[in-house]
C-alpha cells in the first residue's frame, strides 16, 4: 500500500510545482471619461516631452517649452503623443510575445491509472513529445519575420505622423501668410477707393468707378475673415496631427526657416529618387518580411509530413511486482501528407510575392509621379519669384519716380502696388505648389529632401520610460 502511494504523491508534486510558475489575471479596465481628461490635460510643457526631444536632439532645451518650434520639434512631440503609435508598439510587442510562443517546446503529459476496485494495481505513463524536421525553427523564424514587419509598420506609423505634422504646419504658415497679404491688399483698396472718392468730389471720374472699388474693398475683408478661420483652423490641424487639444498650444509659434528655399532638381535626380524609393519604403521592406514570413510557413507545412514522436517510459504496479516500460509513438501519416496546407501556404509565398512585385511597381510610378509633379511646381515658383516679382519691382520704380516728378498722381502708384499685391499672391500659391508637391514626393520616398534624417527613436510617455523603438534607415 505504501509503494502504491508514493507515484501518486510524485504525481501530485509534480502538478503542484508546475502550477507555481502560472500567471494569475489582472484586469485592466478602461474608463472613456479618464482617458478623455488624460487627453485634454496634454500640452507641449510635459516634463517627459522635454526629456524625449533632448534625448532626440542631442542638446538641452532651456528654457522650457521653448516659445517657437519648428517641423523637427513638433514632428518629435507628435511622436511622443500619438495614440497611433502607441498602438503600433503594442503590435510589435505582441509580434515578439509570438516569437516566445513560437519557440516553445510541447509539454510532456503525465498520467497515473490506480487500480480499481484492487489497490495492488496502478500504471504511471509518462511521454515526451519530440518535434521533427525542424518544425519548432521554422515556427520561429515565421514568427520573427513578422516581428520584423511589425518593426517596420512603427517605422510606417512614425512617418506617417510626420507627414501629418509637416501638412498641418505647411497649411498654418501658407494661411498666416495668406492673412497678411491680404490685410496688405485691404489697405492698398481702401485707399484706392478713397483716391477715387476724392476724383470723383471734383467730377473726374464717374460714381461706377468708386463702387467698383467699394466691392473690392467688401470682397476684401470677406476673404480675410475667411483667412482668420483657416488661420484657426489650421492651428487646430496642427493640434490634432500632434495628438494634444488645441488649448495646449496657447502662447506657441511655429517657424518654418526653410519654407521659402524647397530643394532644387539638380539634387533630386530620378536615380536617387527611385533608390530611396526601393530602398528606404517602409512597406517595400515590410512586404519583403511578409514573404520571408510566408516562405517559413511553408517550410513549416513541408515539413508536417514527418510526424513527431511521442517517447512514454512507464511504470506498473501490479501485486507487489514492479514493470517498468518504454513505448514509442507515432502518428502514421496513411491518409494524407498534409498536401492541403502545403499548397495553402505555397499558394500565400505566391501571393506576397506578387504583392511584392505590385507594390514595387507601384511605388517606382508614385516616386515618379510626385517627382514630375514637383518639377513642375517648382518651375512655376521660379517663373513667379523671377520674372513676375522683377517685373512687379521695376514698375513700382517708375511709378514711385513719375509721381515724384508730377507726371502722374498717388492713384496710379496705389494701383501699381496693388498689382503686386496681385503678384505676391501668385507667388504665394506658386509655393504653397511647390511645397505640397515635395510633400508628396517625401511621402514616395518616405524620407525627408529639405530638413535633414529622419530617424527618431521613441520612447512612450513616463509611464512606461523603459521601452524604446527605433525606427531603421
Amino acid at each position: 500500500m505504501i509503494r502504491t502511494k508514493v507515484p501518486i504523491l510524485f504525481c501530485l508534486l509534480t502538478l503542484t510545482l508546475s502550477g507555481c510558475a502560472l500567471r494569475r489575471y489582472h484586469a485592466a479596465p478602461i474608463s472613456p471619461i479618464a482617458t478623455a481628461s488624460r487627453l485634454k490635460s496634454r500640452n507641449l510643457a510635459d516634463p517627459g516631452l522635454q526629456h524625449f526631444l533632448e534625448k532626440n536632439l542631442g542638446h538641452e532645451l532651456s528654457p522650457w517649452p521653448p516659445k517657437t518650434w519648428d517641423l523637427s520639434t513638433l514632428t518629435l512631440a507628435g511622436l511622443y503623443f500619438s495614440p497611433v503609435m502607441e498602438m503600433a508598439r503594442d503590435q510589435v510587442l505582441a509580434a515578439k510575445a509570438a516569437v516566445v510562443t513560437a519557440g516553445e517546446r510541447p509539454n510532456p503529459t503525465i498520467r497515473a491509472t490506480p487500480g480499481i476496485p484492487s489497490p495492488y494495481l496502478f500504471a504511471l505513463t509518462f511521454t515526451v513529445p519530440i518535434e521533427t524536421a525542424g518544425k519548432r525553427g521554422y515556427r520561429i523564424e515565421n514568427a520573427s519575420r513578422l516581428t520584423d514587419a511589425a518593426r517596420l509598420n512603427l517605422g510606417t506609423a512614425a512617418w506617417q505622423v510626420r507627414s501629418q505634422v509637416r501638412a498641418a504646419l505647411l497649411a498654418h504658415m501658407l494661411a498666416r501668410r495668406n492673412l497678411r497679404l491680404l490685410r496688405s491688399q485691404e489697405t492698398l483698396l481702401a485707399k484706392q477707393r478713397r483716391l477715387l472718392k476724392e476724383r470723383l468730389a471734383v467730377g473726374e471720374i464717374p460714381r461706377p468707378e468708386v463702387d467698383s472699388a467699394t466691392i473690392a474693398l467688401s470682397n476684401a475683408r470677406l476673404a480675410i475673415r475667411t483667412a482668420e478661420g483657416a488661420v484657426s483652423e489650421t492651428r487646430a490641424a496642427i493640434a490634432a496631427a500632434i495628438g494634444i487639444p488645441v488649448s495646449g498650444l496657447n502662447g506657441v509659434q511655429f517657424s518654418w526657416p526653410d519654407l521659402d528655399q524647397p530643394p532644387s532638381i539638380a539634387s533630386l535626380s530620378v536615380q536617387r529618387i527611385e533608390r530611396d524609393a526601393i530602398l528606404n519604403r517602409l512597406d517595400v521592406r515590410r512586404a519583403l518580411a511578409q514573404y520571408a514570413a510566408a516562405e517559413a510557413s511553408l517550410q513549416l507545412e513541408i515539413a508536417k509530413q514527418y510526424p513527431d514522436i511521442q517517447l512514454g517510459p512507464g511504470y506498473d504496479f501490479e501485486e507487489g511486482n514492479n514493470f517498468f516500460t518504454f513505448a514509442l509513438s507515432s502518428v502514421l501519416p496513411i491518409f494524407n501528407h498534409n498536401q492541403g496546407p502545403i499548397a495553402e501556404a505555397e499558394a500565400k509565398r505566391k501571393e506576397a510575392a506578387a504583392a511584392f512585385l505590385a507594390l514595387q511597381a507601384q511605388v517606382i510610378a508614385q516616386s515618379e509621379t510626385a517627382l514630375a509633379s514637383y518639377r513642375s511646381a517648382l518651375a512655376q515658383l521660379h517663373e513667379a519669384e523671377g520674372s513676375l516679382t522683377t517685373v512687379q519691382i521695376q514698375r513700382e520704380k517708375m511709378a514711385s519716380r513719375s509721381k515724384t516728378l508730377g507726371e502722374s498722381g498717388p492713384l496710379t502708384l496705389n494701383g501699381v502696388r496693388l498689382q503686386g499685391a496681385a503678384s505676391a499672391q501668385a507667388q504665394l500659391n506658386a509655393l504653397a505648389r511647390a511645397q505640397t508637391a515635395l510633400g508628396s514626393l517625401e511621402d514616395a520616398v518616405e524620407s525627408p529632401l529639405q530638413d535633414g534624417p529622419f530617424v527618431p527613436i521613441y520612447s512612450p510617455p513616463a509611464a512606461l520610460p523603459k521601452r524604446e523603438i527605433q525606427r531603421g534607415t
